[in-house]
Formats: structure tokens, C-alpha cells, sequence
């Protein structure tokens, strides 16, 4: 696999940034240590340009080439989850109940070393502004940062992001020229009744059964409103009632997850699920209140820089190791926000074997890191060529 040498040697440091951020996560857009590392990083780097505090604690970074050009955007996620670690690890998370469970360390490590050859050795034209972004998790901090005007103030042009993707082959790309990732959207749904004794549930509106009868029913949106062909899911991941075996309580309550690519389907998916969960409330004689989250949107990538960065990808990993026309995966993600402002490509890059993405025995593979810098820095020389 031909990564670039020059980036090759930079392996062992890389590693050590990787497991100091492993070692120190953040939450949410509170990425305050992990951007003062980084920051550290680019100065050591010797990058033109360093913007601090964009979406709270993001950061961007520019590297002039020679000559004048357009820019391209590089992102890279940095913040972690609340999740306790269980790997082991000797560089296993400091701080309990936070870890890097997603591969953010990577990412960011990914692009710090893409940065350091792209400021040593400044073989393109135009510029590269480095996007590292709070907040992916729980919080959108994609958005954040294009409502801030970081595509407007530095001019970007095309911008590019990769996940790192255990469980597929090591060194393999996966894209797609459209919908890569889903929408998602969260339906909290509080029912309330008439609680009262478990004997007499005549005496009682009993807010379980109402529930009860919700969650089968919104799953016929999908089997008998949506057509077919189309790729939907509701997934109820939380229902929450009582307190004791012969209590009927007052209040019961339930949480989905609805995720789907078209954004007409999104619309009546959220118009059904109202329709049905207030249906049933009047037939059940409950009340019911919903806080509908309209989520993060759809990742679709732009054919033509998704065909470029597969390209790229070929030359980085070989042909046998790019999917360019990947299934997409109902999971989502904020790189969305910047996708709907500016033309660009997200990828995935296989990591091998390991535990999977948001589990406590997940750690990036670090071996992985030079992969994705290489084809960082691949893409700009391709893309803004002397």
C-alpha cells in the first residue's frame, strides 16, 4: 500500500498524538484541551494561519500553497463519548466514563499528519484550510461551524472527511456518488393517563396500553405509507413506565429513532407518526405530548468530487481497495451540514478487524492513521496541482 513516504516516517509521532487524545477526551463542543493540542501541533507544524473558538472550541487551520488557487476543506471530527472503556489498554482514557469509542482521535491525527507534509513540502497552488470540528456526536457542530461562515470566510471550495471503518478490509475505501449516510430524527413521546390501583383499571386510563398500542402502530408507516424500495427505519429504543407490580401509573413515555435518504419521505414520516400517536392518544383517552428532534440531514455526497476522491483513493490504496459505489448505511452524520454548503465527498477507510464504532472495547487502529493522512494529502496535490 503505498503510502507516502514522507508521511511514513512521521508513523511513530502520529501514534503518540493519537494515544495522547485517547487518553484525553472531551465531549460535545467542550473539546477545549483536545483544540489546545492541536493547536500546539499545527504551530509546531507550521501552518499559515490558526482560528480558534469557532463553534466553541473548533478549530481552522490554512496552509498556503505556491501560488494562487482555490481551497479545499479538510474536516475532522475530535469529540468523544460517555462511555466507560474497557479495552485495557495502556492508553486507555484518563477520564472516566469519556472515551474515544468512534475513532475521532484518528481523524484528527489523520489530518494533523496530512498537515505537517502539506506545510513541509507545499506541492499544490491555492490553499487548504484544516476543519476541526467539536460536536459531531450530540450537538451538530458541523452546522455550527458553516452557520459561523467558515465556508464564506475562507473561501472553501470543495471539502472532504473520512470515518475510519472497522470490520472492513484494512486500507479500503467505501463511497458512494449520492446518499452515503441517513437523515436522523428523534421522537420523545409523552402519554399521559389516569394512574390508580392495579386491581381496578376501570377506575384508572391506563398510559401503558396507549403506548403499547403507539409503538406497533408506528411501524406501519413504514410497511403501508412508504413505498417499498425505499430504505426507512423507526427503531423505539426507549419505553419508561411505573414503579411497582401493582401500580397503574400516570405517565408512560417512549423514544425512536427515525432515520431515512429523501427528504419528502422525512417530511411524512414526521406528518405520520404525529397523525398516529395523537390518533391512538384520543382513541386510548390519554394525552400524549411529542418533541419531534428534526435531526441531522442525509450525507450525499457530490458525484463528481465523489468520483475524484475514489480516484484518489485508487492511487493510495489501489483499485481493489475502493468501493466507489458503496451501499449506503443508515447511520448519520454531521459532515452533512458541510456537504449541503459546499461540493464534496465523505469516505470511509477500513481499519480491519476490532470491536465496532460507539462500543467500550473499541480502539482506533493506528496503523490506519498514515492511510487516511496520505490520502489528505494526495487529494489537495491532485486537486490543486502546480
Amino acid at each position: 500500500m503505498p503510502v507516502l513516504n514522507r508521511i511514513a516516517d512521521y508513523a511513530e509521532e502520529m501514534k503518540a498524538w493519537r494515544r495522547h487524545l485517547h487518553q484525553n477526551p472531551e465531549l460535545e463542543f467542550q473539546c477545549h484541551e483536545t483544540a489546545a493540542f492541536i493547536v500546539d501541533r499545527l504551530r509546531e507544524i507550521g501552518v499559515d494561519e490558526i482560528h480558534e473558538g469557532i463553534a466553541t472550541s473548533g478549530v481552522v487551520a490554512i496552509i498556503n500553497g505556491t501560488g494562487e488557487g482555490p481551497t479545499i476543506g479538510l474536516r475532522a471530527d475530535m469529540d468523544a463519548l460517555p462511555i466507560m472503556e474497557i479495552t485495557g489498554a495502556e492508553h486507555a482514557s484518563k477520564v472516566p466514563g469519556k472515551m474515544h469509542a468512534c475513532g475521532h482521535d484518528g481523524h484528527v491525527t489523520m489530518l494533523l499528519g496530512a498537515a505537517k507534509y502539506l506545510a513541509e513540502t507545499r506541492r499544490f497552488k491555492g490553499r487548504v484550510a484544516l476543519l476541526f470540528q467539536p460536536a459531531e456526536e450530540d450537538g451538530g457542530g458541523g452546522n455550527v461551524m458553516v452557520q459561523e461562515g467558515v465556508m464564506d470566510r475562507f473561501a472553501i471550495r470543495d471539502v472532504y472527511g473520512i470515518h475510519n471503518a472497522p470490520g472492513i478490509p484494512f486500507g479500503q475505501f467505501q463511497t458512494n456518488p449520492g446518499a452515503l449516510m441517513a437523515s436522523v430524527d428523534t421522537a420523545f413521546v409523552y402519554v399521559t393517563g389516569r394512574g390508580g390501583h392495579g386491581a381496578n383499571p376501570h377506575d384508572c386510563v391506563d398510559p401503558i396500553v396507549a403506548v403499547v398500542a403507539m409503538v406497533q402502530a408506528v411501524q406501519t408507516i413504514i410497511t403501508r405509507n412508504v413505498y417499498a424500495l425505499e430504505e426507512v427505519v423507526i427503531s423505539v429504543t426507549q419505553i419508561h413506565a411505573g414503579t411497582a407490580s401493582n401500580i397503574i401509573p400516570e405517565e408512560a413515555m417512549f423514544c425512536a429513532t427515525i432515520r431515512c435518504f429523501d427528504p419528502e419521505v422525512r417530511k411524512l414520516l414526521k406528518r405520520r407518526f404525529h397523525e398516529i400517536v395523537e390518533g391512538h392518544a384520543s382513541a386510548f383517552g390519554v394525552k400524549a405530548r411529542i418533541d419531534y428532534d428534526w435531526g441531522y440531514p442525509a450525507t450525499v455526497n457530490h458525484p463528481e468530487q465523489a468520483a475524484f476522491a475514489a480516484g484518489v483513493a485508487a492511487e493510495i490504496s489501489g483499485e481493489a481497495l475502493v468501493r466507489a459505489n458503496a451501499p449506503r448505511e443508515m447511520g448519520s452524520e454531521d459532515f452533512s451540514y458541510m456537504l449541503e454548503a459546499r461540493p464534496g465527498a465523505y469516505l470511509f477507510l477500513g481499519t480491519g478487524p476490532g470491536a465496532g464504532l460507539h462500543h467500550p472495547a473499541f480502539d482506533f487502529n493506528d496503523e490506519a492513521a498514515p492511510v487516511g493522512a496520505s490520502f489528505f494529502a494526495q487529494l489537495v496535490e491532485r486537486a490543486l496541482p502546480l
